[in-house]
């Protein structure tokens, strides 16, 4: 009897776990509000990576990312990762900026995490923003 009961029991939970399993995952709900709100915070971003870009970053020898890729041109963002002839290697788009802070701009990397290069990758794909993504692509 007791056996009837457990086995009955572990049947109705396992059917709960595969109802709760099997319906669709539901997506947070947000507002127009709260997209205006996370449209303010990514412009915000994009403006310190402007400013970081057209001279903001430490420069041992005063040349700026702009120097090279005036408004981030030839910068192509949709186009990583892909391989880098400079590193041998395939990279991301924030390793390939390293490279130039470290080569032309003789300064320290910065981490893939760091506020700065998140607003620098921010900058440089919102100006090519509608470029359709190609990763891999010279």
């Amino acid at each position: 009897m007791m056996n009837r009961k457990i086995n009955r029991a572990l049947a109705a939970i396992t059917s709960l776990l595969v109802l709760a399993l099997a319906s669709p995952a539901q997506a947070d709900e947000f507002t127009k509000e709260d997209l205006a709100r996370w449209q303010q915070e990514y412009m915000t971003v994009v403006n310190k990576g402007e400013k970081l870009f057209h001279g903001g970053l430490p420069s041992v020898n005063t040349v700026s990312c702009d120097q090279c890729h005036p408004n981030a041109s030839n910068t192509h963002p949709e186009t990583y990762p892909k391989f880098q002839q400079q590193l041998g290697r395939v990279a991301e788009l924030w390793e390939m900026i390293n490279w130039c802070i470290q080569n032309p701009l003789e300064s320290e990397p910065l981490a893939a995490d760091d506020p700065r290069m998140i607003a620098l990758q921010a900058y440089i794909a919102e100006e090519r923003r509608g470029a359709a993504l190609e990763p891999g692509k010279h």
